[in-house]
């Protein structure tokens, strides 16, 4: 597969046109070959035959999990309503929104996602032999085997790297740390960002020393902060946090989507939540998203009222289909254009953090968390990312790991409160002071980020304060290793 940047730059307008032409033309051959997807059109009084421009597709009917793939037999949501003649890798949605889902994933996808990852080799500075060890659960999810995958395929078309997979098995991890990583230039791990942190923590414990390997790290599932990105570049002592940390954004409905590159971390650090050039190019709340880039001749990303919708090609296509995230898209063009409104300009941006490659001028994609990933106080949505950012204090550092779960509750006189249950790093022993002081930092940032918070505190402060609940580390009703993070307990 011809690598995207194997080309002469290609143009914001090309883009926009490039990813237009392919979602119109999945669109129609969908309608006419998806037999569930002629149903559910027909069913939705749509007359596929009268999209002709971009224009007539945004009026073409969204698709949903619930309310398209649930509707119908497996086969027929596939290319001409049969699994004969194809083959594919099969992987389950976490189940965090019900029973899970099992999505085909086509050759095509898988190289789609080798494509990325070969980005990221290419931004390395440091050379020479790789180890990548896969961190992610294995088994049917996504995120194991489809890094797997794409470090193979890279093996195998002449990359210098070897492949490990321990998986969430920290012991096996350790163990690789310690006697294999060693022998190579460059280590890469791959796992999701709470995890990610127990194994930067833990491994000094275990007579790892991490100035002795050169890292790099790949993140996928949930958005983290600067904060925490800095946070891991200096426990693991990482060289550039713009060229050796990346944030993907995937989903086991369609696989690899789009990717952080060294351009929008680089943009991402250069603004902070409170500031308005954030406020203008991520005008959604001051919550701080996931910030990528995408190529729209793969995926096609739109937003609709905040929502996110995806159209791209796969055994089973999805066609304006809610991925069930909030926020949005922006063309190159246009987030050159606001940050120069704001004294920021991308060719100075570039020389600052060294990025020496030309400028991808691919459109990016802003996410925060899942809309059903947040909980409700007196009114007030809460979400992970605010207490998140309340327990990374450096005040809690050697007590908690940084892992949560959040729920609204009610007391004998049905007044809500926020429970928050916090794992203790290990032999840390449950503390009163621990607790007051995490219910402080906490509602710090929950004041200081959280607009709706701060109204309602103004009235009812004493109702508002966080109850916080310590649980051992490794707890197995709330942190059970090996699976990810649930933010929030329902």
């Amino acid at each position: 597969m011809t690598k995207h940047n194997d080309h002469p730059i290609v143009t914001p307008e090309e883009w926009t046109q490039r990813g237009r032409k392919m979602a119109l033309a999945l669109f129609k051959r969908a309608s006419r070959e998806i037999p569930a997807y002629k149903d559910f059109l027909k069913k939705n009084n749509f007359d596929a035959s009268k999209v002709k421009t971009w224009t007539d597709f945004q009026s073409v009917p969204h698709t949903s999990k619930k309310d398209y793939l649930r509707h119908y037999p497996f086969e027929s949501l596939c290319w001409k309503g049969t699994l004969r003649d194809t083959s594919f890798v099969l992987a389950a949605s976490s189940g965090s929104t019900g029973d899970p889902f099992y999505f085909p994933r086509a050759h095509l996808v898988d190289e789609f996602a080798t494509s990325y990852h070969e980005e990221f080799l290419d931004n390395a500075t440091r050379k020479g032999s790789t180890l990548v060890m896969v961190c992610f659960g294995m088994g049917v999810w996504v995120g194991g085997m489809i890094t797997y995958q794409s470090f193979r395929n890279l093996s195998e078309r002449g990359h210098n790297l070897s492949i490990i997979t321990p998986g969430v098995n920290k012991k096996e991890i350790f163990e690789a740390l310690k006697h294999v990583a060693p022998l190579y230039d460059n280590l890469i791990i791959c796992s999701y960002p709470p995890f990610l942190k127990d194994i930067v923590d833990e491994a000094p414990s275990h007579g790892i020393n991490w100035a002795d390997l050169h890292v790099r790290i790949i993140c996928a599932a949930e958005a983290f902060s600067e904060q925490f990105r800095d946070y891991i570049v200096r426990k693991v002592f990482i060289e550039d946090p713009i060229k050796d940390i990346m944030n993907i954004y995937g989903t086991a409905d369609i696989g690899l989507m789009a990717q952080e590159t060294p351009l929008s971390i680089a943009i991402r650090r250069s603004m902070t939540p409170s500031s308005k050039v954030f406020k203008e190019l991520l005008a959604h709340s001051n919550r701080l998203p996931t910030f990528a880039q995408f190529y729209p001749d793969r995926i096609q990303f739109e937003s609709v009222n905040k929502s996110i919708l995806i159209t791209g090609d796969n055994t089973m296509p999805l066609i304006r289909y809610e991925i069930i995230d909030n926020g949005g898209v922006v063309d190159f063009t246009t987030v050159k254009e606001i940050l120069a409104r704001h004294t920021i300009d991308l060719d100075e941006l570039a020389k600052k953090y060294k990025i020496r490659k030309p400028l991808g001028q691919q459109p990016f994609v802003y996410v925060y968390e899942r809309v059903d990933l947040s909980t409700k106080l007196y009114g007030a949505i809460i979400y992970p990312e605010h207490i998140k950012d309340g327990i990374a204090h450096p005040s809690l550092e050697e007590f908690v790991t940084g892992k949560f779960t959040m729920s609204t509750k009610h007391d004998r006189q049905q007044n809500e409160y926020l429970e928050i249950n916090v794992e203790l790093k290990p032999n840390v022993e449950i503390s009163t002071a621990i607790e007051e002081t995490i219910a402080e930092r906490v509602s710090e940032s929950l004041l200081e980020k959280n607009a709706e918070h701060r109204n309602n505190f103004g009235i009812m402060q004493n109702r508002l304060r966080p109850r916080i609940k310590l649980l051992r580390h490794e707890h197995p009703d709330y942190f059970k290793p090996g699976i990810k993070q649930k933010w929030v307990k329902k």
